[in-house]
């Protein structure tokens, strides 16, 4: 469950950064993240796309990579 927590901050934080660039829109999101975390992917893209609704970032595609 904790993934729906993270994803909230990742949306804010693409959401300042946006703002920030005068970004109208955000349609790509890249995230790294250690091979040792217990983050599950799925689980941010699902909530993703319940919490990006009605945002710029609503549609963005996340790309996951682990290290």
């Amino acid at each position: 469950m904790h993934e729906l927590t993270i994803t909230e901050s990742l949306l804010e934080i693409a959401l300042r950064h946006a703002d920030k660039a005068n970004a109208k829109r955000i349609s790509d999101l890249y995230l790294v993240i250690g091979d040792l975390s217990s983050v599950v992917d799925e689980s941010v893209q699902f909530y993703w796309d319940i919490v990006a609704k009605d945002t710029p970032a609503e549609g963005a595609t996340i790309h996951f990579q682990r290290k």
